[in-house]
């Protein structure tokens, strides 16, 4: 790639710099700083405010205004431990928003197969695309979350710290990032992966990587929507109180394929109550 078609992503994630702290900080904080030090600011201001702003929100729904509608009365989880989901995610979050900041570095310097306008490629390709990059991200996510169970170190020491919460009435949407930050990267690498991979809208490829928060609260609010072969909450309920099934991210598939997934319509307990 050239300098001048590299120019458009610098371009772009300078833009999108300038949203996001042009906002929430001002200019003397942040304007002096190295471009991959704003983006990582960038990054993780908006990812701070999306997982807690989306999280309350989420929360007060389904536990006050809507309460024991979605989730019964029994079951949704104390504010104790909702806080220390908080915790747990807010220590990693620095770590967290390192990832998404490498990829766009690597994409300023066209080191992967990033496009940047979907004309460059046209919509039938760019859909194309996108399906194989998802696919991907579902093989790779979906094998990282099993190794994570089945090398036993790596269970100890990184993923356990997310399974403390092992039950319906300890788990909330704000579980979802409450990870041992190296435990959250790797289980999002494929993403980045893919990039070299797969030519890949870098918008779209912005916007999954943030959009990952916002979809893990959804599998951990326990509502299980039935919404066939989504890979809802029932099935991520069920996840953490079996720890051998439904290893999946988006989707049924990888599990039904290789014989790891666990349906909540065959489970008897308050785990699969909901929608």
């Amino acid at each position: 790639m050239g300098d001048e078609y590299l120019q458009q992503f610098l371009d772009e994630t300078t833009w999108y710099n300038h949203i996001v702290l042009g906002y929430l900080l001002p200019t003397n904080l942040w304007y002096p700083l190295p471009h991959f030090l704003q983006t990582w600011l960038r990054n993780y201001l908006a990812g701070t405010l999306l997982y807690l702003i989306s999280g309350f929100l989420w929360c007060f729904y389904i536990y006050y205004l809507k309460r024991n509608v979605y989730v019964p009365k029994d079951a949704i989880p104390t504010n104790k431990a909702m806080l220390l989901q908080i915790y747990v995610a807010m220590k990693a979050m620095p770590w967290y928003c390192a990832l998404p900041s490498l990829s766009e570095y690597m994409i300023e310097n066209g080191w992967t197969k990033c496009y940047d306008r979907v004309s460059e490629v046209g919509w039938l390709p760019h859909l194309l695309y996108l399906s194989l990059y998802l696919v991907f991200v579902e093989f790779g996510i979906y094998w990282m979350h099993r190794e994570l169970h089945d090398i036993k170190p790596l269970y100890k020491y990184l993923h356990a710290t997310h399974h403390i919460y092992n039950k319906q009435n300890t788990l909330s949407p704000f579980a979802g990032l409450a990870f041992h930050p190296v435990d959250g990267i790797l289980q999002a690498v494929p993403h980045v992966i893919a990039l070299f991979i797969i030519p890949t809208h870098f918008t779209t490829h912005v916007g999954l990587l943030f959009l990952e928060a916002v979809w893990t609260a959804n599998i951990h609010d326990c509502i299980h929507g039935k919404l066939w072969p989504v890979m809802g909450a029932g099935y991520h309920t069920i996840h953490h109180t079996t720890y051998r099934h439904n290893y999946g991210h988006y989707t049924i598939w990888m599990d039904w394929m290789l014989g790891t997934l666990r349906d909540p319509s065959d489970e008897e307990g308050p785990h699969v109550n909901g929608v």
